[in-house]
Formats: structure tokens, sequence, C-alpha cells
């Protein structure tokens, strides 16, 4: 569904109305630029993510594989699709093992925050091991349960969840949205929880009440308000906006769509950027190697951008001189972000 296109959000990212300002005389070449990125304790080589979707069947397993296996030879981070079914049905942890393929890929679990709450942490961290993650992943996606017919209702005591987990787990614990993004009063909950890196994945993007909507009965009830909410969720900049802001290490996900997408977000702020619908759309179009090549277009284009910025690092970037177009401004302003 992520990958067809289908679901995607008709409103904006605001990442648009960050203008970069072009330095003519840089006094930069390009072999001094360099983007190498510290993630969840991890080296990254790139600051880019290709951010979890799949998982739990076998076209899954081996989508993974050739996800992984491109995040491995560009060094940059992988994560998987929810573990919920390998939890429910724990004979599908083939199709979330990756490590025999991309032994040194900095590699991320994946679990609904709800599943997390009902599991309790060692469960979640025993999950996570399995697959020799190097960070867990805890998704908040109350806007696409409320879609599905028998989705989850409850989402009561998952501030108290994550803090458990952060305190218990030996792995960092990343918390990630799906689609809807983290404002900063959930920022700074999960700041007192605890939490010191983020995955925005702001509204922009893929929809996940989009997908609900697209998957649900004709004519029913769950279709309507698919359609009814579809857009809901803080943009995307916005969002890294108010996390950087909180103190978090922010992946920038949402609707990102190429590398000046990513050079836009790390100039708000964000540590890494994240893909997850392009990068599927290259597996399915070539496999690995199409994967490769993405993911070299993209950081290509990051390079390109802090060179054209005199920026030689992607903290750099973050400092260089930048115009925010009114639609985000105003945005900002009236959240008090500014």
């Amino acid at each position: 569904m992520a990958a067809s296109g289908r679901a995607e959000a008709t409103r904006s990212t605001l990442l648009e109305h960050v203008q970069l300002i072009h330095q003519a005389l840089p006094e930069l070449a390009t072999a001094d630029i360099d983007l190498s990125t510290e993630l969840a304790g991890k080296r990254l080589a790139a600051p880019l993510v290709i951010t979890g979707m799949t998982g739990g069947t076998g076209e899954a397993a081996a989508v993974n594989r050739d996800l992984a296996r491109a995040a491995q030879r560009c060094g940059i981070a992988f994560g998987l699709g929810s573990q919920r079914a390998m939890a429910e049905h724990p004979e599908l942890i083939a199709t979330y093992q990756v490590r025999d393929v991309a032994p040194d890929v900095v590699l991320f679990g994946n679990v609904g925050a709800v599943q997390a709450k009902a599991m309790g942490a060692a469960a979640v961290i025993e999950l996570a091991q399995r697959i020799a993650a190097d960070a867990i992943c805890i998704h908040l996606n109350a806007g696409q349960e409320l879609i599905q017919d028998h989705g989850d209702r409850d989402f009561r005591g998952l501030v108290a969840t994550i803090r458990a987990l952060v305190q218990t787990s030996p792995l960092p614990v990343i918390v990630k949205e799906t689609g809807c993004g983290v404002s900063a009063e959930a920022a700074r909950a999960l700041v007192g929880a605890g939490v010191t890196t983020v995955d925005v994945a702001g509204a922009g993007g893929t929809s996940w009440v989009a997908v609900e909507a697209v998957r649900a009965t004709k004519g029913s009830a769950a279709e309507e308000l698919g359609t009814e909410l579809w857009d809901w969720g803080v943009p995307t900049a916005v969002s890294v906006v108010a996390c950087a802001r909180a103190g978090l290490a922010t992946i920038a996900s949402g609707g990102l769509r190429n590398g000046y997408d990513v050079a836009r977000a790390l100039a708000l702020g964000a540590r890494a950027g994240g893909m997850a619908a392009p990068m599927l759309r290259a597996q399915r179009a070539g496999g690995e190697a199409a994967v490769v090549e993405m993911i070299e277009r993209v950081v290509g284009a990051i390079r390109a951008v802090c060179l054209l910025t005199g920026s030689r690092t992607p903290a750099d970037l973050a400092r260089a001189p930048k115009h925010l177009g009114a639609p985000l401004r105003a945005f900002l302003d009236d959240l008090e972000l500014r």
C-alpha cells in the first residue's frame, strides 16, 4: 500500500518552505564534507534511515533483506516494520531476520506502544534481541488504530510503558510516530520519560489513516472516518522543530522524497532523515541494486546542499542561514516554536 502511493497525504510536509541560502564562496571541496552521524549510539556514514514498514509475510522477508543489504552497503540505518506479527506468531521470525545478509547494518526493531504495554518490557526487549537489533522503535499509531474496525481504543498508560522500557532496556529506545507527527507536548512528555531519540513520521507522506481508509469496507463507517481524517497530523517540518527544540535527537520522516528534503530537515535541527516509501518503490523496481542507487542519489544531494551552503557537516547545516516561508513561519508562531 505504501509503495503504491494510494495512501499519500494531500497536505504538505511544509519542508518546501525551508529555503537554504546559497553561498557562492563556500571555501570547501566535496572531500571536506563529513556526513557521518551518530544515532542511537551508532555511527552512520550519512544521516539517513530506511524507516520501518514491512514484516510478517514471505514477500516482506525478501523486501527486508534487499533493504538491509543496501543499507549495509551504504552505511546507513534500517528499521523493520512492526514485529507484532512475530510476537503473536513466532514462526514468522524469519521475515524479520536480516543479520545473515547484513551483519553490520544498524538495525532497529519495532513494536507498537499499546502492544508493548500488554507484553511488558522484558518481552519487548526479547523481540529485539531475537533479531539482533541495535535499538528498539516503539511506534505510536492512535490515528491508524481508530480507523480499524477492531483497532485499539485505549491509549492510556503509554508514557509509563515507555518510561519503564527506557529504564530496563539494554538497547536504545526510539519512539516513532506513523504518519501523524509528534507535537511539542508529546515531545516534552517523551523527554520526561527518558527518551532521547524520536522519529517524527509527520504528516505529508504516507498516511496510515489513509491506508486504513483504503483497506476499509466500501461505504463503512471506518472508510468514512478515515477519509475525513485522511490528512490528520502535525506536518513533518513542524514536528522536527518541536522535537529538536525539546532536546531530542530527531529522525525526520514523513513525506521526505529526496536528498534536498533530508537537507531541509537537517537545517531545521533533525539528526537524520528517514525514508520508507521511496525505498520500497526502488526495491520493487529493481531490488537491492536500485535501493543502493536511490541511497547514493539521496546522499549525493545532501552532500551537494552542504557544499552550496558552506556546511562541512550535517550539524553545520543546522546553523546555516535559511528563510522560512510564511506557511511554516505561521505554523511555528501559532505553536510558539519560533
